[in-house]
């Protein structure tokens, strides 16, 4: 097993400013406000101007040091500048960048290796077509094949999903904030609960359930009255990323993958934050038996960041011919050099292993906080995809998103990043690189008990009179 230590800059945060944001940050955060457009939003949140980065650390322009839970949501999973697969870009960048959809020896190779990563039996039934440089651009193209290859146009989403911001992904996508302002998107979509057992639907205990969101998606799709038309495919996230990083239990995605297919419905799986190794497998649907004919892959592909996505779909689904679906940016040379070095670099290393290894120890480090932190519901994940739900009371699971937003800020000021999400805006989502040590684990923890601790000590909307605390 490698050790990675050496890289990162350090396997620790360092704070050199009085404060953040820092001087410099403040004034260049200052100026993209008076520049750049409304838009932006992590700045917001996490108000930092980055300066550059090392492995699962990243500097801002005041020279502060912060551990990076984030990856550029979920894009880094070998480490920011990784040397080793920045190689693969940098001599690409040599010889050709731009070649539109004519073959190459580095784009073959790239299919060669996204195909050979798939389960031994199935490497042969599958094809792989590159879109536009974004996750949404891969969605688009996984529902217009779906509605090419059935003839069909409704499609069904899953609540609590996030698919993309162009037309046709947001409108997939189950948060209405998103498209409060817009007066339509593509028609035909219709949202059924998706498998999240901590607040389950239909409020059935652990243990107890029967799987009723499956029996729900079966009444949906053969009672006429529904109100749905047959769908030309059905779209799921095998582990649910803006929505909180919920895994299915055992036996979902087979059940659900088994009805669509008895009444002749595609199944897409969105694994543009789940795969490309996050969870321990390739694709997160690979820890399970569901066999999907269309997946959608982007975010991690791109090796350190460079911009890419795709479609890998069964051979029986090919029902497009050629032009259309292009995209000028569509495979571009340096992101898959960049990915050729992002499957060489995780093979050579054992990533996949260590994947699993960092994410059972961070999530046993977590469990410790849960037993001490009267706010922290449930941590759940798989590999380095995971979720912390905090609510008011463990009973009632009433969502704690202030608690969360103030945990947020803590950390920060301490040099811990990450991001925000679920149903409620009330879980800590992890998607660190996956190449963290368990040092770093251990200071990022370090830094998430020390902002408890003083948020439960010091904030009077926190404290809690029943409280007996051992997190100091």
């Amino acid at each position: 097993m490698t050790d990675f230590t050496n890289y990162h800059f350090s396997e620790e945060a360092r704070i050199v400013s009085e404060s953040i944001p820092g001087e410099r940050s403040r004034e260049l955060i200052q100026q993209q406000i008076e520049l750049e457009g409304s838009v932006v939003s992590y700045p917001r949140s996490i108000p930092i101007a980055l300066k550059r980065a090392k492995g699962a650390i990243v500097e801002d322009v005041d020279g502060n040091q912060f551990i990076d839970f984030f990856a550029g949501a979920g894009v880094l999973n070998v480490g920011h500048s990784n040397e080793e697969v920045m190689a693969y870009a940098v001599e690409q960048q040599k010889h050709l960048v731009h070649a539109l959809d004519f073959p190459t020896e580095n784009k073959l190779s790239a299919i060669r290796k996204i195909l050979g990563c798939l389960p031994e039996a199935l490497r042969d039934q599958y094809k792989v077509s590159f879109g536009g440089p974004t996750g949404s651009d891969a969605i688009e193209a996984a529902i217009k094949l779906a509605k090419i290859k059935t003839g069909r146009d409704t499609i069904i989403a899953f609540t609590g999903g996030y698919h993309g911001m162009t037309s046709g992904a947001l409108a997939l996508t189950s948060n209405v904030g998103f498209r409060s302002k817009l007066p339509s998107l593509i028609p035909n979509v219709h949202y059924v609960p998706y498998s999240y057992c901590y607040r389950c639907a239909f409020k059935q205990k652990p243990g107890a359930c029967q799987n009723q969101c499956v029996d729900y998606l079966r009444q949906v799709l053969e009672n006429s009255h529904s109100g749905v038309p047959k769908p030309a495919a059905i779209i799921i996230e095998p582990i649910q990323g803006e929505g909180g990083n919920i895994v299915p239990p055992e036996g979902y995605l087979e059940d659900l993958v088994r009805l669509a297919h008895q009444h002749d419905v595609l199944v897409i799986f969105d694994e543009i934050q789940s795969g490309f190794f996050r969870s321990g497998e390739f694709l997160s649907w690979m820890h399970t038996d569901a066999v999907p004919d269309i997946i959608a892959i982007s975010k991690g592909l791109g090796g350190v960041g460079f911009p890419i996505s795709g479609l890998i779909y069964r051979k029986d689904v090919e029902a497009w011919g050629p032009g259309a679906h292009i995209g000028t940016f569509r495979g571009n040379q340096v992101s898959l050099a960049a990915a050729n070095g992002a499957f060489d670099f995780i093979e050579r290393h054992d990533v996949r292993q260590h994947t699993k290894e960092m994410g059972a120890y961070l999530m046993e480090r977590l469990e410790t906080l849960k037993a001490d932190c009267p706010y922290l519901g449930q941590v759940r994940g798989r590999g380095l995809m995971i979720g912390m739900e905090f609510v008011r009371d463990a009973d009632t699971k009433e969502p704690f998103p202030s608690f969360v937003k103030a945990f947020r800020a803590a950390c920060l000021q301490r040099g811990l990043l990450f991001e925000v999400g679920g149903h409620y805006n009330n879980v800590v989502r992890l998607v660190p690189p996956l190449i963290i040590t368990p040092a770093i684990v251990d200071a990022a923890v370090d830094i998430m008990r020390d902002a408890l601790t003083f948020l439960l000590a010091t904030e009077p909307e926190f404290a809690r009179a029943d409280q007996s605390l051992t997190l100091a």
